[in-house]
C-alpha cells in the first residue's frame, strides 16, 4: 500500500466509476472534487481527503480511509472510504424524467415550442 495515489486510479479501484477511463474523463470534465476544488485526472490523494464525485446523474461524497490502486471486490473496496453521499432520487422522479429516442436527433421547431411552453418560458 501507499502513501498516495492518482485519484482517477482511487475512484476507479473502489468502483465509483465502472471505468479507469471513465474516471479521468469525470475528472477532465471537473465532475470530481477533490476537498471541494476540482481536480485533474493525476491528482494525488491521500487518507482523510474527501472526494465527491458525479457520476450517472448521481453525486458520491466519500471520505477516503484506504489507498488503493488495484480494483478490489464491492465488499473490499467499501472499506476503503466513509460514504457521506445523499441518499439517491426515488426512483419515480428518475422515471418522469423525459427522454428522446435513441437517434431521434435534434428536436425540430414545433418540439422546441412545445417544450419551451411546458418549462414556461415564452414562446412567440
Amino acid at each position: 500500500m501507499s502513501a498516495s495515489a492518482r485519484i482517477d486510479a482511487w475512484v476507479w479501484a473502489v468502483r465509483l466509476t465502472k471505468t479507469r477511463t471513465m474516471a479521468a474523463a469525470a475528472c477532465k470534465a471537473g465532475h470530481v472534487k477533490l476537498n471541494g476544488a476540482a481536480v485533474k485526472p493525476s491528482q494525488q490523494v491521500v487518507v482523510g481527503d474527501r472526494v465527491r464525485v458525479w457520476v450517472d446523474h448521481r453525486e458520491y461524497d466519500v471520505e477516503v480511509t484506504q489507498i488503493i490502486t488495484r480494483r478490489v471486490g464491492a465488499a473490499i473496496a467499501r472499506t476503503c472510504y466513509i460514504d457521506h453521499s445523499p441518499p439517491p432520487p426515488p426512483k419515480e422522479i428518475l422515471l418522469s424524467i423525459p427522454t428522446r429516442d435513441r437517434g431521434a436527433g435534434r428536436p425540430t421547431k414545433r418540439e422546441r415550442r412545445e417544450i419551451d411552453r411546458l418549462r414556461g418560458r415564452d414562446s412567440r
